[in-house]
């Protein structure tokens, strides 16, 4: 069985900024990753009806990393549960884990990838398309290929080179349109 993927809304970073926020859904599991900043909060609302559902029907929220533009309209979907790099989150709960490995479904996997801060995570999603890989270690296709705000550099170049060698058909970057990786893909 494999997942579905559906990329809500495209975010950008240039003048203004938003991230790219997801829905991925795998049985009864329906994760929205990275609600963070748009331009309006209908940009995230209005795609999920097209796919007959409400934002209480979403089960889990994944961020990438704790910056706002990926995380700021998490509130959107009060059941969820919430995944970062190191725990689930639920009302009052503060369950502790480590992301890498971890399923949301058998479709669905986190992986932990610090580049872009030293807490990101990847999702890994077996859809239709082959292995799609929702991260932040790309910011668009377009570049930058050097990430500016990364704290380690050679880290981030780890992390790029272990989700490339994973063969993914498509990469799902933190700020753009999903894209086919290929030998320019930077590192």
């Amino acid at each position: 069985m494999t997942a579905s993927f559906h990329v809500l809304t495209t975010g950008y970073a240039d003048a203004r900024v938003a991230g790219t926020v997801t829905l991925l859904v795998d049985g009864a599991t329906v994760a929205i990753v990275d609600p963070g900043m748009v331009a309006d909060r209908r940009l995230i609302l209005d795609p999920l009806a097209p796919h007959g559902l409400a934002p209480e029907d979403v089960t889990d929220v994944i961020f990438s990393h704790h910056h706002p533009d990926h995380t700021l309209n998490a509130a959107l979907f009060p059941e969820a549960r919430f995944h970062d790099h190191m725990a689930i989150y639920r009302d009052d709960v503060w369950e502790d884990r480590n992301a890498d490995g971890y399923r949301l479904s058998s479709s669905i996997t986190l992986m932990t990838t610090p580049g872009h801060t030293a807490e990101d995570v990847s999702t890994l999603v077996a859809a239709d398309e082959g292995l799609v890989v929702l991260t932040h270690l790309w910011w668009s296709a377009e570049g930058p290929a050097d990430d500016p705000f990364a704290p380690d550099r050679d880290q981030l170049r780890a992390a790029r080179e272990k989700v490339l060698a994973l063969g993914p058909a498509l990469i799902v970057p933190g700020h753009g349109a999903p894209f086919v990786p290929s030998s320019s893909t930077p590192l």
